[in-house]
């Protein structure tokens, strides 16, 4: 997974009925822009470290 600030990150819900996650990439710590990345969670004012998992794919901003 490679991601730039700005992306979007879509956490698929793990089970049944269980709403899907979103956040955005706000700062990526390697030139390979590879995890972990430091995202802001849509429901949340602060931000974390985030190691993405298999749920997970980025949606870019670009358009």
């Amino acid at each position: 997974m490679f991601a730039k600030v700005g992306d979007h990150i879509l956490v698929r819900g793990h089970r049944m009925g269980q709403p899907d996650r979103h956040c955005i990439v706000c700062e990526v710590r390697n030139e390979q822009a590879e995890p972990p990345y430091v995202v802001q969670w849509d429901n949340s004012d602060h931000q974390e470290l985030f190691f993405p998992g298999s749920d997970a794919s980025v949606v870019s901003n670009e358009t």
